[in-house]
């Protein structure tokens, strides 16, 4: 009997670690956990991937951060513009998708992302319908602009001369982000209709969307998943000079595709930067006790380079690394985008203005995603609204200011997972893992009976060496 179970021990300890190497090497339940995985984040209606993605569970907050000019005489002089941050004005997101609609074979969905914005009084520095800021007038540097392109050249030179404006003017928060009536604008709009008569940096975004869009919904490949195929009726931008700078790439950030590797490159395109960026790995972070891969937008997005050469309007007119030129995305307006504090950007354009504290920790862009879900765990969406302004001999408003890249706002938007989301996350990661791991449990299982079956065959060799009282006796006795 005890050598049966000696035999049936070694047998079944051999058997278990074949068995665990074998499911090792051919990844059998890591592919059973990835396949549930990949059929089940899918946008198909009625599922929580579907809930999620039409309300968007997790709070999103806006900060607005403002440069205040202090010294608006003296650049008209030609000097150096020195400008304070003042903010956040912490504004909370209200997200959800509406006129939604299944395309053929539910492989995508069109869809419009509604946004709202809420005031939060106790996250913000001061009452933005009270407080007051000092900035470049941007109608009126918009309307020189207009002139310099022959768009309505005569009428808007005569109003210039004939109210009297000047560069710079103080408006309160709310009236810069949200809309004033402007009186160059209103003047203009009676003989243009498609410019409204009232401006904000934020004008007309509040309870509104961004366009009509079409997804995939990942239902014929979990790596399509909310991919965007259409943005207001069009696969590519027509406002950039090559092919490759005007293709619509990725999701539009609120999501991503589950299985997620480090050696991925994740593309975003945020109309409101009217491009598409992409983020790249740069190390491991732990949110709320979740795993999760960090990817930043790099310094080579805005790099002046053979690659962005298509972004420079017009063609060839590259102003530097750092900085975009979306001005003919923005009605012409003259508006560059940057990270803020001219993060990443050029020496030349930190140099110009005194008052920029460019910092990673605080004005970097970046996303932490849980690798097996794709879910976002914490992220920070951060740029900086510029105004290229320059001297103009026929507008004495100008006066001698420098040909600056100037600095009037940058945002934060940020989130972050709750608990109660956290605690949900997690029991599906632990339960994957211990699926994933049962390998390791077999193995484990052979390790012990093989140590069990060692023990046994030396019991077993220690009885043979020690023989009966008879056969220790010598063969011939005395």
């Amino acid at each position: 009997m005890g050598r049966c179970c000696f035999y049936i021990v070694g047998t079944l300890s051999l058997l278990l670690l074949v068995t665990s190497v074998t499911l090792l090497v051919a990844r059998v339940f890591q592919k059973a956990v990835d396949q549930a995985i990949e059929k089940n984040i899918v946008l198909r209606n009625g599922t929580e991937t579907f809930d999620s993605w039409e309300k968007p569970p997790l709070p999103v907050y806006t900060q607005f951060y403002f440069f205040n000019v202090t010294n608006p005489e003296e650049i008209l002089e030609g000097e150096t513009p020195l400008v304070t941050e003042v903010g956040p004005y912490t504004y909370r997101e209200l997200r959800d998708k509406a006129n939604v609609q299944f395309g053929d074979n539910g492989t995508t969905i069109s869809a419009v992302s509604n946004k709202a914005y809420v005031f939060e009084r106790n996250l913000s520095i001061g009452d933005p319908k009270i407080d007051l800021i000092r900035t470049l007038n941007i109608p009126v540097v918009t309307a020189m602009e207009w002139v310099q392109n022959h768009f309505l050249r005569e009428i808007i030179e005569a109003l210039l001369k004939a109210y009297q404006q000047k560069l710079f003017v103080t408006h309160t928060v709310d009236e810069l982000l949200w809309g004033y009536k402007d009186e160059i604008l209103s003047l203009i709009s009676v003989f243009r209709s498609d410019i409204s008569p009232y401006f904000g940096l934020f004008y007309g975004k509040n309870g509104t969307n961004d366009g009509d869009y079409v997804f995939l919904t990942g239902e014929d490949n979990y790596l399509n998943f909310t991919k965007i195929v259409e943005w207001n009726g069009k696969k590519s931008l027509d406002w950039w000079t090559t092919e490759k700078c005007n293709m619509i790439n990725g999701t539009d950030g609120d999501s991503f595709h589950p299985l997620i590797t480090k050696e991925e490159t994740l593309y975003v395109f945020p109309s409101d930067f009217c491009r598409s960026v992409y983020l790249t790995f740069s190390g491991f972070e732990s949110i709320q006790g979740l795993p999760a891969f960090r990817y930043k937008v790099p310094a080579e997005i805005l790099a002046n380079t053979s690659e962005n050469a298509g972004f420079c309007i017009p063609e060839g007119n590259c102003l530097g690394s750092g900085v975009l030129n979306v001005s003919i995305c923005k009605n012409g307006a003259p508006i560059i985008m940057s990270f803020p504090h001219f993060y990443q950007a050029d020496e030349k354009f930190l140099s110009a203005i005194a008052g920029m504290h460019p910092n990673e920790e605080y004005h970097e862009t970046f996303v932490d995603i849980n690798p097996l879900t794709g879910i976002i765990l914490r992220a920070a969406k951060r740029f900086q609204i510029n105004i290229y302004v320059r001297k103009l001999d026929e507008f004495a408003e100008t006066g001698n200011i420098r040909s600056l890249v100037f600095p009037v706002m940058f945002l934060n938007e940020s989130v972050l997972i709750d608990k109660e989301t956290a605690n949900r996350l997690k029991s599906v990661i632990n339960t994957t893992l211990i699926i994933t791991n049962i390998p390791y449990i077999i193995m484990a299982l052979g390790v012990l009976f093989g140590l069990i079956f060692t023990g046994l065959a030396c019991r077993v060799q220690g009885s043979m060496d020690e023989g009966t009282a008879d056969e220790r006796a010598p063969l011939i006795r005395t």
